[in-house]
């Protein structure tokens, strides 16, 4: 059970909370618990999704290719409910075949073809873990999968954003509200 309230509203009165709202309906099928969770701070919800917003739709990386960072990452920080999240919106929201995306969650960058989404996901998980030592090969290996600069400060602040949510997820024990296979294999080892 939730550490805070599910904030659930009656109505929606705030244009922007009503656009998130629209935007995640389209992208997952349904407002989550997450969403909830974070209306307890309604001041911060339109800034902090908004921004997620920003990140998703304005910088170098395709929405699939934010996706995947987003599963690699959420399971690398053990957050089965974000893992769970980001699997339900390429599958649902992006038509990604669920067996590639069991895939990816099963056996991680390794299972990936695409030498670009390869380079970015390897990159994700070593700022996600180590971002210190990064380096400017890590960086120019960035670039020659096509990042400019933009893209690569997109890609990092994805991983910042990512491992946000999964910190609230799993400090806050959000009740799970997707499907009982993502959580699954999101545990796996």
């Amino acid at each position: 059970m939730a550490r805070v309230k599910i904030a659930k509203p009656n109505a929606v009165t705030d244009p922007a909370v009503a656009g998130i709202f629209e935007w995640v309906t389209q992208m997952e099928g349904a407002v989550p618990n997450h969403f909830f969770v974070e209306m307890n701070f309604p001041e911060f919800f339109p800034a902090k999704l908004g921004a997620t917003k920003v990140l998703w739709e304005s910088g170098e990386l395709s929405m699939e290719e934010i996706q995947h960072v987003g599963i690699l990452v959420s399971k690398d920080n053990g957050c089965s409910y974000c893992t769970a999240a980001f699997c339900t919106i390429l599958t649902h929201g992006l038509g990604t075949q669920e067996e590639d995306v069991k895939t990816l969650v099963e056996q991680g960058v390794s299972s990936v073809e695409n030498p670009r989404l390869a380079t970015l996901l390897k990159f994700a998980l070593q700022v996600n873990r180590s971002p210190a030592t990064t380096t400017d090969a890590d960086v120019n290996a960035l670039r020659e999968a096509g990042l400019t600069d933009k893209g690569i400060v997109q890609l990092i602040h994805l991983v910042s954003d990512f491992g946000s949510y999964n910190r609230l997820n799993l400090a806050l024990d959000t009740d799970y509200d997707y499907r009982d296979m993502w959580r699954a294999l999101a545990s796996q080892v």
